[in-house]
């Protein structure tokens, strides 16, 4: 099901997606994958593999 209404708030001043005067990641989708190796069974545990460092 498509939910045309998500919104995913965003901290990571350094990311080329983060609106920063909105707090907001401007992608249409994320991808987020396990970090390798880590089973903390906390939020560690994974990252936004659609991050990319703002030039």
């Amino acid at each position: 099901m498509e939910n045309n209404t998500q919104k995913i708030s965003c901290t990571v001043g350094s990311c080329k997606y983060n609106d920063k005067a909105d707090g907001r990641c401007t992608l249409n989708e994320i991808i987020v994958t396990p970090t390798k190796g880590c089973n903390t069974k906390k939020s560690d545990e994974s990252k936004c593999s659609s991050y990319e460092y703002e030039k």
